[in-house]
């Protein structure tokens, strides 16, 4: 951990911040309805233009517009993830409606997402209870451990061409489409999976009967490609910086592991605003009621914060090399360094912890 990191770690307490920042739980149902309208609009404006731009000829303009179609698919994700936390709208019931009406969009099943993701925030950095809404990530004693063919799929997996090409690709398209993780757990994964995959059918079969099997497809498709890659990067950033925070079950602490293990991913303020402030991810995991919307007045007021897993998007290019948790010096480290400290024996100092 660098000496700024540990500066500006050292003057929080994660117990008493998760405290004080229950003043920012509730939702103010007009700026909700006010963020779902000016980004499902455009969205929806987009999706149209491109249409006809691809019937008109305008291929300039499709290829113009494209980034911006997943920019705000991403945002639409990004309220269905705050409905998921109830923090998007007071009343529950328009949380979980407004989520799944999202869902169609994002290829996601709300109910069965929402579990899985409620997972991730309770089991974020224990080394003991990995596997459920993360990315897979070995601690070097299991990596050596491990033999060379098993390495070997590690590290195909970790590749960045896997993890942000093919991987969210596969996600979104093929693995939302059955209930992954939760096949044996009754009927509810299962009822939200099909659910949205009936809802999906549907919706697309309306548009391809609209705009034509080919326009469709030359919309959506690469729309939420795009969207995906966009979203398995920022969920990798979040959690996979060097100075994250992971440790035993025996040591593990959820606020610990919230503040310390998520990041401050510090973006451009467009980056900001189509990605609704998950950037601002060690505040998310520390208090996820709190609405998106609030995040940035939450790091004015509370400005000890701001230094905590700061990443800046340059810094942040870095994380990629970093695929294997290093118990000894507490940090991720890349292959490359484990290489490295193999050939000349070396330990790595001893930290006290994160």
């Amino acid at each position: 951990m660098s000496s700024s990191q540990e500066n500006a770690t050292s003057n929080v307490d994660p117990a008493a911040l998760a405290h004080k920042l229950r003043m920012y739980h509730t939702p103010d149902m007009w700026r909700a309805a006010c963020e779902l309208a000016i980004t499902a609009v455009p969205f929806a404006l987009i999706w149209c233009a491109m249409c006809w731009s691809l019937s008109h000829g305008k291929f300039w303009l499709y290829v113009l517009l494209l980034p911006f179609g997943a920019g705000f698919l991403v945002r639409l994700f990004l309220i269905q993830h705050d409905c998921g936390h109830q923090a998007f709208f007071a009343n529950r019931h328009a949380n979980d409606w407004v989520g799944r009406c999202i869902s169609v969009l994002t290829l996601t099943p709300y109910d069965h997402w929402r579990r899985a993701h409620s997972i991730h925030h309770a089991t974020s950095g224990n080394l003991g209870r990995r596997g459920v809404g993360d990315i897979d990530t070995l601690t070097v004693s299991e990596y050596l451990a491990r033999s060379p063919w098993a390495r070997l799929r590690y590290r195909v997996y970790r590749h960045p061409l896997v993890l942000f090409g093919i991987g969210p690709a596969f996600l979104f398209l093929l693995q939302n489409r059955l209930p992954a993780g939760f096949m044996r757990d009754g009927w509810r994964p299962w009822a939200s999976t099909m659910a949205t995959n009936v809802a999906l059918v549907l919706v697309a079969a309306l548009l391809m009967r609209t705009v034509g099997v080919g326009t469709f497809l030359l919309v959506c498709a690469p729309i939420v490609t795009l969207a995906a890659t966009a979203g398995g990067w920022l969920f990798y950033v979040q959690h996979q910086f060097a100075d994250t925070c992971w440790d035993k079950a025996e040591n593990w602490t959820a606020r610990k592991a919230s503040l310390f293990g998520s990041s401050h991913y510090d973006l451009p303020l467009v980056l900001r605003w189509f990605t609704a402030n998950i950037g601002v991810h060690h505040v998310h995991h520390l208090s996820s009621r709190i609405p998106y919307y609030r995040l940035p007045r939450v790091l004015g007021e509370h400005p000890e914060l701001r230094g905590v897993g700061r990443l800046t998007l340059l810094q942040s290019l870095k994380c990629v090399h970093l695929v294997l948790w290093d118990e000894s010096s507490r940090r991720l480290i890349s292959f490359d360094e484990l290489r490295k400290r193999r050939a000349v024996g070396r330990q790595w100092p001893k930290s006290e912890g994160c």
